[in-house]
Protein backbone atom coordinates (compact mmCIF):
# COMPACT_ATOMS: atom_id res chain seq x y z
CA UNK A 1 0.00 0.00 0.00
CA UNK A 2 1.73 3.25 -1.26
CA UNK A 3 -0.07 6.76 -0.45
CA UNK A 4 1.82 9.97 -1.67
CA UNK A 5 1.56 13.70 -0.99
CA UNK A 6 1.16 16.00 -3.65
CA UNK A 7 4.49 18.02 -3.28
CA UNK A 8 3.69 21.41 -5.26
CA UNK A 9 3.62 23.52 -2.09
CA UNK A 10 2.76 22.98 2.09
CA UNK A 11 4.20 20.83 4.78
CA UNK A 12 4.84 17.50 2.28
CA UNK A 13 8.17 15.70 4.27
CA UNK A 14 5.69 16.52 7.75
CA UNK A 15 2.46 14.31 5.96
CA UNK A 16 4.90 11.60 4.91
CA UNK A 17 6.34 11.36 8.63
CA UNK A 18 2.80 11.03 9.80
CA UNK A 19 1.85 8.62 7.10
CA UNK A 20 4.88 6.26 7.79
CA UNK A 21 4.31 6.45 11.08
CA UNK A 22 0.47 5.31 10.52
CA UNK A 23 2.23 2.26 8.79
CA UNK A 24 2.10 3.28 5.27
CA UNK A 25 4.50 3.75 2.51
CA UNK A 26 4.30 7.13 1.48
CA UNK A 27 6.01 9.00 -1.54
CA UNK A 28 6.43 13.12 -2.15
CA UNK A 29 4.56 13.43 -5.81
CA UNK A 30 5.57 15.69 -7.98
CA UNK A 31 4.44 14.21 -11.58
CA UNK A 32 1.02 13.13 -12.59
CA UNK A 33 1.95 9.85 -13.71
CA UNK A 34 3.26 9.13 -11.07
CA UNK A 35 -1.06 9.10 -9.47
CA UNK A 36 -1.00 5.52 -11.18
CA UNK A 37 1.09 4.15 -8.26
CA UNK A 38 -0.66 4.67 -5.66
CA UNK A 39 -3.52 3.36 -3.59
CA UNK A 40 -4.24 7.13 -1.58
CA UNK A 41 -3.12 10.75 -1.91
CA UNK A 42 -3.16 13.77 0.48
CA UNK A 43 -3.37 17.02 -0.58
CA UNK A 44 -1.41 18.97 1.85
CA UNK A 45 -1.85 22.75 3.29
CA UNK A 46 0.04 25.23 1.81
CA UNK A 47 -1.87 27.85 -0.38
CA UNK A 48 -5.06 27.01 -1.97
CA UNK A 49 -4.94 29.45 -4.67
CA UNK A 50 -0.84 28.89 -5.82
CA UNK A 51 -2.05 24.97 -5.58
CA UNK A 52 -5.03 25.17 -7.64
CA UNK A 53 -2.81 27.12 -10.30
CA UNK A 54 -0.19 24.75 -10.03
CA UNK A 55 -2.16 21.48 -9.75
CA UNK A 56 -3.59 23.12 -13.59
CA UNK A 57 -0.03 23.48 -14.89
CA UNK A 58 1.35 20.01 -13.98
CA UNK A 59 -2.06 18.81 -15.63
CA UNK A 60 -3.44 17.14 -12.27
CA UNK A 61 -6.44 18.47 -12.05
CA UNK A 62 -8.14 15.98 -14.23
CA UNK A 63 -5.73 13.42 -12.87
CA UNK A 64 -6.77 13.55 -9.62
CA UNK A 65 -10.42 14.08 -10.60
CA UNK A 66 -9.49 10.47 -12.57
CA UNK A 67 -7.81 9.05 -9.38
CA UNK A 68 -11.40 9.95 -7.31
CA UNK A 69 -13.62 8.10 -9.85
CA UNK A 70 -11.19 4.92 -9.35
CA UNK A 71 -12.53 5.20 -5.62
CA UNK A 72 -9.43 5.98 -4.53
CA UNK A 73 -8.72 7.95 -1.44
CA UNK A 74 -7.97 11.59 -0.89
CA UNK A 75 -7.17 13.03 2.33
CA UNK A 76 -7.51 17.38 1.78
CA UNK A 77 -5.66 19.14 5.17
CA UNK A 78 -5.92 23.03 5.75
CA UNK A 79 -5.96 24.55 1.69
CA UNK A 80 -6.20 21.18 0.66
CA UNK A 81 -9.75 20.93 2.06
CA UNK A 82 -10.52 23.85 -0.31
CA UNK A 83 -8.91 22.12 -2.97
CA UNK A 84 -11.40 18.74 -2.94
CA UNK A 85 -14.64 21.16 -1.98
CA UNK A 86 -17.02 21.53 -4.89
CA UNK A 87 -18.10 25.08 -3.81
CA UNK A 88 -15.78 28.05 -2.45
CA UNK A 89 -17.15 30.93 -0.46
CA UNK A 90 -17.01 33.75 -2.65
CA UNK A 91 -15.35 32.53 -5.72
CA UNK A 92 -17.35 31.70 -8.98
CA UNK A 93 -14.74 28.43 -9.31
CA UNK A 94 -13.55 25.98 -7.35
CA UNK A 95 -10.44 23.72 -7.91
CA UNK A 96 -11.44 19.28 -8.24
CA UNK A 97 -14.97 20.32 -7.11
CA UNK A 98 -14.85 16.26 -5.59
CA UNK A 99 -16.56 16.85 -1.71
CA UNK A 100 -19.77 17.98 -1.48
CA UNK A 101 -19.20 21.25 0.57
CA UNK A 102 -19.11 24.75 0.49
CA UNK A 103 -16.04 26.21 2.17
CA UNK A 104 -15.01 29.99 3.23
CA UNK A 105 -10.89 30.46 2.78
CA UNK A 106 -8.83 31.71 6.20
CA UNK A 107 -12.54 31.63 7.94
CA UNK A 108 -10.11 31.59 11.22
CA UNK A 109 -8.23 34.97 10.51
CA UNK A 110 -4.65 36.01 9.83
CA UNK A 111 -1.47 34.01 10.90
CA UNK A 112 -1.66 35.81 14.28
CA UNK A 113 -4.85 34.34 15.34
CA UNK A 114 -3.36 30.55 14.59
CA UNK A 115 -4.38 28.23 17.33
CA UNK A 116 -3.88 24.62 18.89
CA UNK A 117 -7.16 22.68 20.77
CA UNK A 118 -7.94 19.06 21.42
CA UNK A 119 -10.80 18.12 18.99
CA UNK A 120 -12.88 15.45 19.14
CA UNK A 121 -13.23 13.50 16.23
CA UNK A 122 -16.14 10.97 15.19
CA UNK A 123 -14.27 7.31 14.99
CA UNK A 124 -11.33 8.53 17.08
CA UNK A 125 -11.54 7.53 20.53
CA UNK A 126 -9.93 10.21 22.35
CA UNK A 127 -9.54 14.38 20.64
CA UNK A 128 -6.60 15.06 18.53
CA UNK A 129 -4.50 17.85 19.18
CA UNK A 130 -5.08 20.18 16.39
CA UNK A 131 -2.90 23.08 14.33
CA UNK A 132 -4.79 25.76 12.83
CA UNK A 133 -3.09 28.33 10.98
CA UNK A 134 -5.12 30.70 8.90
CA UNK A 135 -7.51 27.70 8.53
CA UNK A 136 -10.71 27.44 6.43
CA UNK A 137 -13.95 26.02 7.63
CA UNK A 138 -16.75 24.07 5.92
CA UNK A 139 -19.66 26.33 5.96
CA UNK A 140 -22.16 23.37 4.76
CA UNK A 141 -22.08 20.01 3.55
CA UNK A 142 -24.37 17.61 1.58
CA UNK A 143 -26.37 14.60 2.83
CA UNK A 144 -23.75 12.46 1.83
CA UNK A 145 -21.36 13.90 3.97
CA UNK A 146 -20.71 12.97 7.48
CA UNK A 147 -19.51 15.44 9.75
CA UNK A 148 -16.58 14.20 12.02
CA UNK A 149 -15.63 17.23 13.78
CA UNK A 150 -16.76 20.69 15.07
CA UNK A 151 -15.23 23.92 16.64
CA UNK A 152 -17.61 26.36 18.20
CA UNK A 153 -20.30 24.77 16.43
CA UNK A 154 -18.10 24.87 12.79
CA UNK A 155 -17.67 21.94 10.89
CA UNK A 156 -13.36 21.50 10.71
CA UNK A 157 -13.67 18.08 9.44
CA UNK A 158 -15.70 15.85 7.16
CA UNK A 159 -15.82 12.29 5.30
CA UNK A 160 -18.14 11.93 2.09
CA UNK A 161 -16.63 8.02 0.96
CA UNK A 162 -13.33 8.05 0.36
CA UNK A 163 -12.55 11.87 0.43
CA UNK A 164 -11.37 13.14 3.74
CA UNK A 165 -11.51 16.78 4.40
CA UNK A 166 -9.83 18.66 7.10
CA UNK A 167 -9.28 22.25 8.40
CA UNK A 168 -6.16 21.81 10.42
CA UNK A 169 -2.75 20.34 10.12
CA UNK A 170 -2.31 17.42 11.87
CA UNK A 171 1.15 16.54 10.56
CA UNK A 172 2.38 19.29 12.97
CA UNK A 173 1.82 17.22 16.16
CA UNK A 174 3.05 14.10 16.72
CA UNK A 175 -0.02 12.61 17.03
CA UNK A 176 -0.50 10.32 14.29
CA UNK A 177 -4.27 9.26 14.84
CA UNK A 178 -5.80 11.15 11.99
CA UNK A 179 -2.97 9.61 9.31
CA UNK A 180 -3.93 6.04 10.62
CA UNK A 181 -7.74 7.02 10.12
CA UNK A 182 -7.05 7.53 6.09
CA UNK A 183 -4.39 5.01 6.10
CA UNK A 184 -7.76 2.14 7.20
CA UNK A 185 -9.46 4.02 4.14
CA UNK A 186 -7.20 3.47 1.62
CA UNK A 187 -6.97 -0.56 3.20
CA UNK A 188 -10.77 -0.75 2.55
CA UNK A 189 -11.07 0.96 -0.75
CA UNK A 190 -7.93 -1.16 -1.81
CA UNK A 191 -9.85 -4.24 -0.82
CA UNK A 192 -12.73 -3.13 -2.76
CA UNK A 193 -11.11 -1.95 -6.25
CA UNK A 194 -8.75 -5.50 -5.69
CA UNK A 195 -12.26 -7.58 -5.61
Amino acid sequence: MKIGVLALQGAVAEHIRSLEAAGAEAVAVKRMEELAELDGIVIPGGESTTIGKLIRKYGFLEALQDFSKQGKPLFGTCAGLIILADKIDGQDDAHLKLMDMVVARNAFGRQRESFETDLPIKGINEPIRAVFIRAPLIKEVGSSVDVLSVYNDEIVAARQGHLLACSFHPELTDDFRLHAYFVDMVKEATKTTTK
